[in-house]
């Protein structure tokens, strides 16, 4: 699941909400609130999604990656994405995971939440920085200021396919652009999920983008 929290500006209580009707395993955030805000503002949200936060801000841009209680975290990185002043600072979070009860042989994934420029120069710029070292069991989610057909949006589609359905996710109220999207390696596939049922009072007042989220096997495929 990939989040634009919108700095936790609007209704914090609405947007977990949203968060605990999907259920997810892997949570990615971005604009989540910055500087020295985001140990005292992140970690009760966590705890209000029923997720667990692994820390680590510096870097980030905003982005962060919680975990279910059931999912084993192996280890997480950061890095920084270059804008120019005094442009928003962007970056990315990224936590290679497995679920509890894989087997020993599964190998973990590398999900990546990232939050991409408002210059399409830099965003394709951050795009070739973030798929970087990133093989076929990596997720890239999050929010790229642009939509499909787009030079970023691409790159990262022509490497990790889009698995998300690509529909509207901004403004909240009444989206018209898709700009949250979740990608998915071609060692991963789209499995076919409980139904979800989220409020609709509380997509518009949690942020000002809509979520997307997506079920994934992990069993790797065969060959």
């Amino acid at each position: 699941m990939t989040y634009n929290l919108h700095d936790l500006l609007d209704d914090r209580a609405a947007a977990a909400r949203v968060v605990r009707a999907v259920d997810p395993d892997v949570l990615c955030l971005q604009e989540v609130p910055r500087r020295l805000t985001t140990e005292f503002r992140l970690p009760p949200f966590a705890r209000a999604c029923r997720l667990v936060w692994n820390r680590g801000r510096l870097g980030t841009g905003g982005t962060a990656v919680l975990t279910a209680p059931r999912v084993v975290v192996h280890g997480v990185h950061r890095g920084r994405l270059p804008v120019r002043f005094p442009d928003r600072m962007r970056g990315y979070a990224a936590a290679t995971v497995s679920l509890a009860g894989d087997g020993p042989g599964l190998p973990p994934v590398t999900v990546v939440s990232v939050h991409l420029g408002l210059r399409a120069p830099e965003r394709l710029r951050h795009a070739s920085v973030v798929l970087e070292g990133l093989g076929d069991r990596a997720v890239v989610a999050g929010d790229l200021n642009e939509e499909a057909g787009a030079a970023a949006y691409d790159l990262i589609a022509g490497r990790l396919p889009l698995a998300s359905n690509g529909v509207p996710t901004f403004p909240a109220r009444l989206p018209t652009v898709a700009l949250d999207a979740v990608f998915a390696g071609r060692g991963l596939r789209l499995a076919r999920g409980p139904e979800v049922r989220v409020a609709e009072a509380d997509l518009r007042a949690g942020s000002d983008h809509r979520p997307v989220w997506v079920d994934l096997d992990l069993t790797p495929r065969a060959g």
